[in-house]
């Protein structure tokens, strides 16, 4: 697997860095990407293998091009970017707010994947970061599941068109990682153990089991067009 080279958008912390660490694992040669030179930097040292690195924002569409310039060839895409915005009450979701999470997330992943085109394998594959909030009716989140739902669309329209090239989504539930920073440890544990009580399994997610799903869509040859969702049951609504 040496030869092969994953590039992960949006790696430097979270689901992203732990996909980094299971594919460098596996033997790619990874490069991460993110818009905090110094986290990039501190992520990439707290790695082993051959890493590498490029401050990148996905949101800042009109350096895109010259970013993938840098970047070179590459096998595998990797889009695992964040977002929050546009979450609440449907009758209150700030829509300047909901415009911004899908700038940030949804044409972020829409434009990283058609700027990386003209680097990437025939032979290779895009894999796309969803929410379970696409799958699951839970209130409060129809700006999310809206934002969400667009990027897991994407999926089965590009395996079709980009063929031979695979495309494929991952749709993670509740997962640990620094994205849930903002609620302060004496929401976050609580937060949890409520999320953990409606999961079948009886828990939240760790990265590294992310990680390990999408190493999967990344190296199974026979998958394409396919959203894996990896939620602990959640979207059952126990």
């Amino acid at each position: 697997m040496s030869s092969q080279h994953a590039v992960i958008i949006g790696g430097s912390s979270g689901i992203g860095l732990a996909t980094a660490a299971h594919l460098l694992e596996k033997g790619y040669r990874v490069t991460i990407t993110g818009r905090d030179a110094a986290k990039l930097r501190a992520a990439a040292e707290s790695l082993d293998g051959d890493v590498a690195t490029i401050t990148m924002d996905a949101a800042d569409f009109t350096s895109l091009a010259g970013c993938f310039e840098t970047i070179g060839p590459l096998d595998h895409l990797v889009l695992a970017l964040g977002g929050g915005n546009g979450g609440g009450p449907f009758a209150t979701v700030d829509l300047a707010d909901l415009r911004k999470g899908f700038e940030q997330k949804t044409m972020a992943h829409f434009a990283c994947a058609q700027a990386s085109l003209p680097y990437l394998s025939k032979d290779g594959s895009i894999t796309f970061v969803s929410a379970v909030s696409a799958q699951a009716a839970m209130p409060g989140t129809a700006g999310l599941a809206a934002v969400n739902a667009a990027i897991a669309a994407l999926a089965p329209v590009l395996a079709a068109e980009l063929k031979p090239i695979r495309v494929n989504c991952i749709s993670p539930g509740v997962v640990d990682t620094p994205w849930w920073d903002f609620l302060g440890e004496d929401q976050k544990a609580p937060a949890f153990a409520g999320f953990a009580g409606r999961t079948p399994v009886g828990r939240v997610g760790r990265p590294e089991e992310i990680a390990d799903a999408i190493g999967f869509l990344v190296g199974n040859g026979f998958t394409s067009g396919h959203t894996l969702i990896c939620d602990g049951g959640i979207r059952l609504g126990q």
